[in-house]
């Protein structure tokens, strides 16, 4: 007894001693925090939840988030962002903190701030809201600023309007609207330059009507972005920001409603043309999604990625139903970059990392066999390199396919129904990443790493003609300015 109650005695001693050594740590100041940083901390955070909505291209109540003074300017309201050191008296505060029962009001449509990241923004506010940008990230880009180029950016995307009247060029922060006459296929230089949040463009496609313009593209290990453009007007429609990286081979669905791109993070997206809704999400690929492409009637889904696989996907379900290309080990040499439709058939071409460009029907109808193929209906001759553009033909005769090899590129026009080859071009202009034929025309346009634009004639393979599709600045005059 007389053990047990020492071991009693120690135990409670313990807990005292804890206790008290607990009491001691809580009576000592804490160590004080780093204050907030508007580069590190608030600007990531804002890009990330309102920059969709507020951005040059598309302030909604004249407010932009881009930059510190763009915040600290405020907007039609004429109130200013912030008060330094009044966090209760800042607009931003107030838009983004709930008010009683009812949601706050900003972001508009979208999930609320967490209330730790709310009470950042409130203490970067009460430390005075100091503005800690680097001088090297000062360099405004929007419409009033577009970019100045000393040498063409590589071109990651062309694409013709349905009626052939304009040719969307990739740049840097950018899409580049040219004119072509319908009658002399003349370009007549830059109609519209739609600059946006993101600083790589990786593809850009016209709607069904033409009237639309749909942009994936994003900043590398920051944020993916959505954008939806009207071509008329030269207005941003929509940008929805998605994912920690840039976003791939944008689609549109034949009516015209829905918009689908591939994503960094090995999922395929659709989102709602007219809100920047989600409405499809896929996750069965395990590699980078690089391109879509919908159905003719939009009931489904195809995207291609570098995991080797092109999956067929119901839209309205979001199911997964099938891989079109076969998943036995060894029969794709490599990972699948670009897929399109035939214009009026559920057949699908592709190419990739093993050169050769392919076609696929849509839907399986045979039951899988270990080691078939079945889908496939027509492979082309193989490519030097990897095939990074395929394009069919507006009336689906013909096929187009861009290739890379140490960078070299070739550009090959073959006929869709006997794979016989047509012309081959472009092997002395460098990587080509992208190709496209102009509708109602023999005309191949054709772009890549050395950043010009050329168009083929697509029977004979002879250049038509070659142009710089941004304005360049020599870089003395740059420096001058």
């Amino acid at each position: 007894m007389r053990f047990l109650r020492l071991v009693t005695l120690v135990f409670g001693l313990g807990i005292v001693m804890a206790d008290a050594q607990l009491r001691a740590e809580e009576a000592k100041p804490t160590a004080e925090k780093p204050p907030v940083s508007f580069y590190r901390d608030i600007r990531p955070l804002l890009q990330d939840r309102c920059q969709g909505c507020h951005q040059p291209a598309k302030a909604l109540g004249g407010f932009s988030l881009t930059s510190y003074a763009a915040l600290k300017k405020g907007g039609e309201s004429e109130q200013p962002g912030f008060e330094p050191g009044k966090p209760d008296d800042s607009e931003l505060v107030l838009q983004i903190t709930p008010r009683g029962t009812e949601p706050p009001a900003m972001p508009k449509g979208a999930a609320a701030l967490k209330p730790d990241q709310v009470e950042l923004v409130r203490r970067w506010i009460a430390e005075g809201a100091k503005d800690d940008t680097p001088d090297a990230a000062e360099i405004v880009v929007d419409r009033e600023h577009p970019p100045v180029y000393n040498v063409p950016p590589v071109i990651t995307s062309l694409d013709y309007s349905p009626d052939g009247t304009l040719l969307a060029v990739s740049g840097y922060h950018e899409v580049l609207l040219h004119r072509a006459d319908a009658a002399s296929g003349e370009l007549n230089g830059i109609v519209a330059r739609l600059v946006g949040l993101s600083e790589r463009i990786e593809s850009a496609r016209f709607s069904p009507d033409g009237k639309r313009l749909a942009v994936t593209g994003g900043s590398p290990g920051r944020f993916g972005e959505i954008q939806i453009w009207d071509v008329a007007g030269g207005n941003l429609q929509q940008s929805v920001l998605v994912t920690y990286d840039t976003l791939y081979g944008v689609s549109w669905s034949g009516d015209g409603a829905k918009v689908a791109f591939g994503c960094g993070d090995n999922t395929c997206r659709a989102i709602d043309a007219a809100t920047g809704k989600q409405v499809f999400f896929q996750g069965a690929h395990n590699d980078w999604v690089l391109d879509t492409v919908f159905s003719v009637d939009g009931s489904h889904l195809v995207s291609v990625s570098r995991d080797r696989s092109m999956k067929l996907n119901e839209v309205a379900t979001e199911r997964f139903v099938d891989n079109i290309t076969s998943i036995t080990p060894g029969a794709l040499k490599g990972g699948l970059i670009t897929v399109d439709r035939h214009p009026t058939k559920d057949e699908l071409l592709i190419g990739g990392a093993d050169g050769v460009p392919k076609i696929y029907q849509m839907h399986r109808t045979k039951a899988r066999q270990i080691g078939d193929d079945f889908n496939l209906i027509r492979a082309f001759e193989g490519m030097p390199g990897r095939i990074f553009s395929v394009r069919y033909s507006d009336d689906g005769a013909r096929i187009v396919a861009g290739s890379s090899n140490d960078g070299q590129g070739e550009v090959r026009v073959y006929n869709e129904a006997d794979a016989k080859l047509v012309s081959r071009f472009a092997s002395e202009h460098g990587a080509v990443y992208s190709t496209v034929f102009r509708p109602h025309t023999n005309e191949v346009a054709v772009g890549g790493f050395d950043g010009m634009v050329r168009i083929y004639d697509a029977n004979s393979g002879s250049m038509i003609r070659e142009f710089m599709p941004v304005p360049l600045v020599p870089a003395v005059q740059q420096a001058a300015k």
